[in-house]
């Protein structure tokens, strides 16, 4: 993949820092598998496994760490 698609991770407000967040993750499962057949295979049996969806949210909370830090938790006013 060559595409640029992550320019910065200097968000407006929590809530489009929280989207980013999710699609970094969506994006690393992209880059890990980069088959949409595959992954379309795949979703219904991670989409109803209880462990993967925490695993899931875990990644996404972690990137909202990485990208709250970065944006000073939005405590600065731009």
């Amino acid at each position: 993949m060559s595409e640029v698609w992550l320019t910065s991770l200097l968000t407006a407000n929590p809530q489009e820092g929280f989207e980013l967040a999710i699609k970094l993750a969506r994006m690393g499962v992209k880059y890990t598998q980069p088959s949409a057949e595959v992954r379309d295979r795949l979703r219904p049996q991670y989409g109803s496994d209880a462990n993967a969806l925490i695993a899931s949210s875990q990644v996404v909370a972690i990137n909202f760490q990485t990208i709250a830090a970065a944006n000073g938790y939005w405590r600065d006013v731009r």
